[in-house]
């Protein structure tokens, strides 16, 4: 409803439409953001308790990891839809430090609110914000160290605590999955012009129920999730020549509709003659090419099957496109999609390839290749709940690890790289001056509910924590002293082995910098009605909450 002027009302949206303006629209995000914040807050750290999440099929999911707790809670208002973006954009840049970032973002949004009870402009705040994002830049490039892939024992220290949230086992365990995921990293890794450059993708993890987390392992090429495609060919091929077919070994529909008229018998078998003669040709073509070992991308007809079989070859149907993908990349195979083309230059290798029961299914496992960019780590566990949290924990130490080594670079953990970044925000605001110098310093304040965090996970008193912290941490060789979660006290990060990627704090910090202003931007939130069916309740109205609807 709005008014002209002549004092006449008018309507602009349509009636049941809900409207909220100005500070009271700003009061109901910032509420909703921290809220979503508050209920990851107690999952960071090694001490961080873990979340169960029941779907509406009744499927559990029980996790610590942030990106999976805020995609599993199906939230509904639009602000807590914005921090769940924060989550999986951190989770799908750099692989962990999801919990970190919207953390982070929400203590941003509440220190916000607080300055914009005081009469601080939101744009003054958001300027702020912006300056102390990029001095925080500034100041984790001051405060870290150099890691490159020959340093074991840094990446392991790395991995050790990205994994050390999760609840999936002792220290032994996590260190035999450390090993796994470094070896795996280690072993795709690019290096160009000085450059190491990783692509996740080339390492799949497989995971399959049964055995216990130690019975993970690594596999030097790639596990395929299917089957041989007949009984009668062999279940395991020593020195494989490999071809990749991105076609259909059958006799394919054409394109236009025709029909074929039989009127004899004869007529009937000499079709079906014809046709197995096309089948055996395709069969000859592949058995021809050299190939021992083919693995098909569409289906593979049951003659043409008999006659692979026939030629002493074993053969796969129906994988997946990206399945095929690291196939090429593990065995040097290139992706054929035509029969005349396949030549023996095009055949990859393995020194085995065999069908393998697990769990009551059979799968096939391409290893032992000669210096395969593509590799799997199969993921094992008692329940499906272990395995799937072997498999996020395993996911976390891979993107820690490839942003340590893409950059270069770590920080250390223990909420100490936050401390010394907020120390550093609360001097330079000082030098900045005007009314930017509170945000400023709302910022600093924001980066410490870590080393806070990491406090009440342990069981020691947060205040007392941050004072003792500051103190370390004013001379110059303080800056690696954090919150040591295991013994409750204040302790050297450099000591203890604790240290992070610094692309995570660059980015959590970014992210939840960004989200934060975004937020902080909205002063008018409008909710259209909405079409309902007749009888039906009412639609429309801006969510309050989570758990609201919006239109």
């Amino acid at each position: 409803m709005a008014e002209n002027q002549l004092g006449q009302q008018y309507m602009i949206l349509p009636e049941g439409a809900s409207r909220i303006l100005g500070r009271e629209a700003q009061r109901t995000n910032i509420a909703v953001g921290y809220a979503v914040a508050s209920i990851v807050r107690s999952t960071l750290g090694p001490k961080g308790m873990d979340k169960m999440l029941v779907s509406e099929l009744g499927d559990i999911v029980i996790t610590n990891d942030g990106a999976s707790i805020l995609e599993e809670m199906n939230v509904e208002h639009p602000v807590a839809k914005l921090m769940v973006e924060i989550a999986k954009s951190q989770d799908k840049e750099v692989g962990d430090g999801t919990t970190t970032a919207v953390i982070i973002a929400g203590e941003l949004l509440k220190n916000a609110g607080d300055l914009i009870e005081k009469g601080i402009n939101p744009n003054t705040i958001i300027k702020g914000y912006e300056m102390a994002a990029g001095k925080a830049k500034d100041l984790l490039g001051d405060c870290s160290e150099s890691v490159t892939l020959n340093d074991d024992d840094k990446l392991e220290k790395i991995a050790m605590v990205s994994v050390g949230s999760k609840n999936i086992g002792n220290d032994i365990t996590r260190k035999y999955l450390s090993g796994l995921a470094i070896k795996a990293i280690k072993q795709v890794a690019d290096k160009r012009d000085s450059k190491i450059l990783i692509d996740k993708d080339f390492i799949k993890l497989e995971k399959k129920e049964g055995g216990s987390v130690e019975d993970t392992q690594y596999i030097n090429g790639v596990l395929v999730d299917k089957e041989v495609a007949h009984p009668g060919m062999p279940k395991s091929v020593k020195n494989a020549k490999i071809a990749l077919l991105d076609l259909a070994l059958e006799i394919e529909k054409t394109e236009t509709d025709a029909r074929i008229e039989i009127t004899s018998p004869e007529q009937m078998q000499s079709f079906l003659q014809q046709e197995e003669k096309m089948l055996k040709g395709m069969a000859d073509k592949a058995a021809k090419s050299g190939a021992n070992v083919i693995f098909v991308q569409k289906g593979i007809d049951d003659v043409a099957q008999h006659y692979l079989s026939k030629a002493g070859m074993l053969a796969v149907r129906r994988v997946k496109k990206s399945d095929m993908e690291k196939l090429a990349k593990a065995t040097g195979a290139k992706v054929v999609t035509s029969l005349d083309d396949l030549t023996s230059s095009d055949l990859g290798f393995a020194g085995l390839v065999e069908e393998r029961k697990i769990s009551g299914e059979q799968m096939v496992f391409v290893e032992k290749c000669k210096d395969p960019k593509s590799v799997t780590i199969f993921v094992r566990g008692g329940t499906k709940q272990v395995v799937d949290e072997t498999e996020r924990a395993l996911t976390d130490e891979i993107g820690a690890l490839t942003s340590a080594l893409e950059v270069g670079k770590y920080v250390y953990g223990g909420g100490s790289t936050e401390e010394f970044v907020a120390k550093g925000l609360r001097e330079y605001a000082n030098n900045v001056g005007g009314r930017e110098q509170l945000a400023i310093q709302a910022f600093g304040d924001a980066l410490e509910a870590i080393p806070k965090t990491l406090a009440d996970s342990a069981g020691m008193d947060a205040i007392d924590t941050i004072v003792q912290l500051r103190s370390k941490q004013k001379g110059k060789e303080g800056r690696s002293y954090g919150v040591d979660v295991h013994r409750g006290v204040i302790g050297d990060m450099d000591k203890l082995g604790v240290i992070e990627p610094v692309k995570i704090k660059q980015q959590a910090i970014s992210s939840a910098m960004e989200a934060s202003v975004q937020i902080l931007r909205i002063d008018d939130m409008i909710s259209s009605k909405g079409s309902r069916p007749a009888g039906g309740p009412p639609g429309g109205g801006m969510p309050g909450g989570m758990g609201g609807e919006s239109d």
